[in-house]
């Protein structure tokens, strides 16, 4: 499709029109936003981006900027653009159905995982507890090779309870995305549905998030922006992941595709639930969550909670504004997600910063947006 024709559509209603919304705008805030996102796509950073910042009550700002994609044809970012969200996946469907499984008795997150997964044993793994795997001190190595995968799930999950462990349990912090697929295996084992359905009745389906899925379906495919082109085209609303994409594009550490809107929800959810006014998440299990653990390495590494960043080497795209009080994540795609119950702030910055090149980088962007946005007045 052309640009013109792209325009056309917009003009007479069958594209929602990619414009700068806000309920109640601050046009210094905006300004200053608009100015780092224009120069981050004129510097190929990014082809274009969803900007938005909310409370607990509505969103206050919410902003398109570029384009959801540039090859082949160029189309314009809309607010209903579908994103890979990558590793945001690990807080919001796998942490958050563990907390939800916790909440109801189902897992001890003291226990160790072989409690609930009697085959993940072995050099010394049969220690290795729930919270370690959702502090990423398990162990285990951050990926095992993409060839324990060409197999199948089955063959890939046998060869993660052979693995070796890169040090001994709650003793290094190590960003793990094995530690998340067996998280991940964690939901499925114990709640006698895979991930993705636990996830969808349990999680989105009870706080309203119709478009946050697992390998979404063709009316959300549509939407969705691309990440990298593949020998036969470009993957659009298919997992970039190539080890969640192995898994038949559920696991526990990516493959969720969502959109502002229901992210928007969710946080708003947390909020909500930070305050215990929330029918899905108890303040008690939020407060578990979200507590700050100091996470042990040679050299200090921070603070993480169960299931989201704090303050780590993970955290460029958090800013300075925020309070202690304040979880997030971001995602390999260049998705980031903050939410701080102390300022009744959620942040969300969408975009596909692998498209069209691989090469972009929004960490760095989103932290000097979130500094900005916790800092102004709304």
């Amino acid at each position: 499709m052309t640009r013109i024709a792209t325009y056309f559509l917009l003009i007479i209603g069958l594209i929602p029109p990619a414009v700068s919304t806000a309920q109640h705008p601050d046009p210094k805030l905006h300004a200053q936003i608009s100015t780092l996102v224009d120069a981050a796509i004129q510097d190929g950073d990014l082809p274009g981006a969803v900007v938005c910042f909310a409370d607990r009550n509505q969103i206050w700002s919410l902003q398109t900027f570029g384009d959801r994609q540039v090859e082949p044809d160029a189309l314009p970012m809309t607010t209903d653009t579908v994103f890979d969200l990558a590793s945001i996946t690990k807080p919001v469907a796998t942490a958050t159905s563990i907390a939800l499984l916790s909440q109801r008795g189902k897992i001890d997150l003291n226990a160790p995982v072989s409690q609930y997964l009697p085959e993940f044993t072995g050099h010394k793994k049969e220690t290795i507890t729930v919270a370690q795997c959702l502090l990423h001190v398990s162990g285990l190595t951050p990926d095992n090779a993409l060839a324990d995968y060409q197999d199948g799930p089955d063959t890939a999950w046998r060869r993660i309870c052979e693995l070796n462990l890169r040090s001994d349990p709650g003793t290094k912090f190590a960003y793990s995305d094995v530690g998340f697929i067996v998280l991940g295996k964690l939901v499925e084992k114990v709640s006698g549905q895979p991930l993705d359905v636990f996830a969808k009745e349990h999680v989105f389906g009870a706080i309203g998030m119709d478009e946050t899925t697992f390998n979404p379906p063709s009316h959300l495919k549509a939407r969705a922006a691309p990440t990298e082109r593949q020998s036969d085209g470009w993957l659009q609303g298919e997992v970039h992941d190539p080890r969640a994409s192995r898994l038949g594009g559920v696991a526990g550490h990516a493959g969720l595709f969502s959109t502002v809107d229901d992210l928007v929800k969710f946080g708003q959810e947390l909020l909500a639930a930070s305050q215990g006014d929330s029918s899905v998440i108890e303040q008690e299990t939020f407060d578990r969550m979200t507590a700050p653990h100091p996470v042990p390495a040679d050299n200090p590494r921070g603070t993480r909670t169960l299931g989201w960043d704090h303050q780590s080497p993970y955290s460029s795209n958090r800013g300075t504004g925020l309070s202690d009080r304040a979880f997030g994540h971001g995602g390999f795609t260049g998705t980031v997600l903050w939410i701080d119950p102390e300022k009744d702030l959620i942040f969300i910055f969408l975009s596909s910063r692998l498209h069209p090149d691989g090469k972009g980088s929004v960490n760095h962007l989103a932290g000097e947006i979130v500094t900005l946005v916790a800092g102004g007045s709304r």
